[in-house]
């Protein structure tokens, strides 16, 4: 799967918080979180983000509290993949669940907002064609790329019933 998409940076340790505010959390529609998701650190991000469009950040992505609301939100707004320097292990594997792409690269200062990206997820590799860079990740073993292809873990169990 390769997906495409415009820049969106963001720095280290960004938290659940941050990503969707605790204040709307009353459901769990990913078009409705979306509408709302990095509302208090970025007004405007929902508003401008374009189906398949990609968030780079630095270290520590999505640290802060379990909740899933984080990455479906994420997801709500038509962002395509997450790649950072590091995750929080629990917001890796809910967005994993979800079927929310997120790439470790340890390169991500080197990508600026705005760049266009081209991430190849069976090779680990992203294209940043701005640039004229290519950067390696250690991509996805072949289960967790087997569930991201069925769009998370719940897709994936249904395909198998």
């Amino acid at each position: 799967m390769t997906l495409k998409g415009k820049v969106y940076k963001f720095g280290d340790d960004l938290n659940t918080d941050e990503i969707i505010p605790a204040k709307f959390l009353v459901t769990t529609d990913p078009k409705e979180l979306g509408k709302n998701c990095m509302e208090g650190i970025r007004p405007e991000f929902s508003k401008s983000v374009s189906s398949g469009d990609i968030i780079v950040a630095g270290k520590n992505f999505g640290c802060g509290s379990s909740r899933e609301h984080a990455p479906i939100s994420i997801k709500g707004t038509g962002i395509s993949c997450v790649v950072a320097k590091s995750f929080a292990r629990i917001f890796y594997r809910n967005s994993i669940n979800i079927g929310l792409p997120i790439l470790e690269c340890r390169d991500t200062d080197k990508i600026n907002e705005g760049d266009i990206l081209e991430v190849n997820l069976e090779k680990g590799e992203i294209r940043n064609i701005t640039q004229n860079k290519i950067y390696q990740t250690q991509g996805y073993a072949p289960f967790m790329q087997e569930l991201i292809n069925s769009g998370g873990l719940m897709a994936w169990v249904k395909k198998q019933l």
